[in-house]
């Protein structure tokens, strides 16, 4: 499988790339914990088949000090122990969250109350953010077969303003 189209190489798909990571960075400064926006960017990815974001998310992962246990158990963390409440819940809302076209019938109740109890209003909508966020991030990559491995850690740094 090679490369379709060069997302980074396009002026119209930079300007989007440059206002997409404008809104990463209102999730990413907001009160949700780094780690758990890794993990949960990683596990919609890992749903999704997107090679580039595994890679990227899991890369920045590591570089933020992430355990390398943890972040091989992301596709388990159900059958894991390594994984707090709140993570559980975060990743929980992330796998329903990205389900939808395949016939999950959305968050359910149980998974958004075990996301009230560990977050609040603040985390709640940048984790609902994240969620519709990495979900799209997938589908660019995977649609023009961005594949993964080349990711450098910090490559998108500067993107935002």
């Amino acid at each position: 499988m090679t490369t379709r189209f060069n997302l980074f190489d396009n002026e119209v798909s930079v300007r989007f790339a440059k206002r997409f990571a404008n809104a990463g960075l209102v999730i990413h400064q907001s009160s949700l914990p780094a780690s758990t926006q890794e993990l949960v960017s990683l596990r919609a990815s890992q749903i999704n088949g997107c090679g580039w974001c595994i890679d990227m998310h899991t890369k920045e992962a590591l570089a933020a000090g992430e355990s390398a246990v943890r972040l091989n158990l992301v596709a388990a963390w159900r059958e894991s122990t390594v994984f707090t409440e709140a993570e559980q819940a975060a990743l929980a809302l992330a796998e329903e969250g990205t389900r939808l076209a395949d016939a999950h019938p959305g968050v359910s109740d149980e998974t958004w109350a075990a996301v009230r109890k560990h977050y609040d209003d603040d985390q709640i909508a940048a984790l609902v953010s994240l969620v519709a966020l990495i979900n799209a991030a997938n589908r660019l990559a995977v649609i023009v077969h961005q594949r993964g491995g080349s990711y450098e850690t910090g490559a998108f740094a500067g993107w935002s303003s």
